[in-house]
């Protein structure tokens, strides 16, 4: 395995570096950028050298272009593949792994049309990683810059980045229209809530897609858009040849730092509001709804039982639980959930016996994940899925993959899918209000 050439360039204004960098790397046929837009998930105002391991995070932006080498599998044996693979190269890593994995790890199918049809799984080997990292010694801000490559040097791509030209947001003046009809929404809520009164389930992650046929969008233009409006701490830009995902995701599926599992379920969304008082009064009211507590709670009990499978006995806690924390354009209620991988578990069987993320499906996960496809119209893909790296020490990183548009540009189908946990207390009207809530910021990128 060839040895990366490493450089560090020190940089003062970090935002326009990011643009030429998006820039620079939308040309690539597969491509990876992640952004954590200086939030981290964080709380107005935080003092970030006091935070816990699962709050800091070492870059503020990370993209991987080029593949020297790649796996691309289909479910069957697309777990085995990326742990091979993950083995093969210690290395950076970049890559992401569709929902429908879920029929790999159980006896579970999916039905529906897929109209982007990404790999279930796919990882890559970058030709060149770069990444920005805050450090005080370096540059006038205390920001630097981390180039790595295989077949050139970082210095040819430092020129590179530096002369290209920032991209710029635009729109594409696109409706979104809904696959499933308001009543059929509705009715579906009201489906499951009866499951749920049956004891069949305790909570489902019902989901919808809204779509547009035959468009034109410039996909880093959108993204560009998109990322200014929500500023979310696990966003991603990714391009798979001629498909794309802009994502702008507020939550993360699941890291490793060292021996440490860490994950960060979210449950419970409130719009921002532009009047102050207004906005103080409805995060107050997500802080303590009964009925969001009860949604994340169940998810933190899912998620500590799928990290306890791989993590020494009695390392699972909960680190924080309904924490409430502030984007700009909605509230959420985030729960963290760590625990010590054992020395003996394998960090590939630890991600895939987490997937998919709770979050996503409901509670119990199985029978959840049969209702989503009952109740369900199109194939979730890469949607509720994962985008992230891992690192040459054997780190990793993934978000889950809401928030987010998919575009195909042969066909110009663009896809965006939102939902909402189903509990006994929901009530239909609200959960399809929740919908459109979370599909704001996507549709206003698109006509703004």
């Amino acid at each position: 395995m060839a040895t990366r050439n490493t450089a560090v360039f020190p940089i003062s204004d970090v935002e326009t570096f990011k643009r030429s960098l998006r820039a620079w790397a939308q040309v690539f046929p597969v491509a990876i950028y992640l952004d954590s837009n200086h939030t981290e998930s964080l709380p107005s105002g935080s003092d970030t050298s006091t935070l816990p391991y699962w709050r800091q995070t070492r870059w503020e932006c990370l993209l991987g272009v080029g593949a020297a080498d790649a796996v691309s599998a289909e479910i069957g044996t697309a777990f085995s593949q990326l742990r091979h693979f993950y083995d093969q190269h210690c290395d950076w890593l970049f890559g992401f792994l569709s929902y429908d994995l879920k029929n790999e790890i159980e006896r579970l199918h999916s039905r529906h049309p897929d109209h982007i049809a990404l790999p279930d799984l796919y990882f890559f080997r970058p030709e060149v990683v770069i990444g920005i990292r805050a450090e005080d010694v370096v540059g006038p801000k205390g920001f630097r810059v981390d180039i790595h490559t295989l077949t050139t040097t970082p210095e040819a791509v430092w020129q590179d980045v530096q002369s290209c030209a920032p991209g710029k947001a635009s729109s594409a003046g696109i409706a979104l229209r809904p696959r499933m009809s308001r009543q059929y929404y509705l009715e579906a809520v009201a489906a499951l809530r009866e499951h749920i009164a049956a004891g069949d389930v305790y909570e489902v992650n019902l989901c919808q897609e809204f779509y547009a046929q035959g468009v034109r969008i410039d996909p880093l233009g959108v993204f560009e858009q998109l990322n200014a409006r929500t500023r979310a701490p696990f966003s991603a830009f990714l391009r798979w040849h001629d498909r794309y995902v802009l994502c702008a995701s507020p939550e993360r599926f699941l890291a490793k730092q060292g021996q440490y599992l860490f994950s960060q379920p979210i449950k419970g969304t409130r719009r921002r509001l532009a009047d102050p008082e207004a906005d103080t009064r409805l995060r107050e009211s997500l802080r303590d709804s009964a009925k969001d507590r009860a949604e994340n709670a169940m998810i933190v009990d899912l998620v500590r039982n799928d990290l306890a499978r791989h993590c020494l006995p009695g390392s699972v806690v909960v680190e924080e639980l309904f924490g409430i924390y502030t984007f700009p354009t909605v509230h959420q209620m985030i729960s963290t959930v760590s625990g010590v991988l054992a020395p003996e578990e394998h960090p590939i069987a630890a991600l895939r016996d987490a997937f998919p993320m709770g979050s996503m499906t409901g509670a119990p996960k199985i029978r959840a994940m049969e209702l989503i496809e009952q109740y369900e119209c199109t194939r979730r893909g890469l949607y509720s899925g994962a985008i992230g790296y891992c690192s040459p020490e054997g780190d990793f990183d993934f978000n889950v993959v809401i928030r987010s548009l998919l575009y195909r540009a042969d066909t110009g189908y663009l896809s965006a899918q939102v939902g909402g946990a189903i509990v006994f207390d929901s009530q239909p009207e609200e959960e399809y209000e929740e919908c459109l809530v979370k599909l704001e910021a996507l549709q206003k990128s698109l006509k703004a």
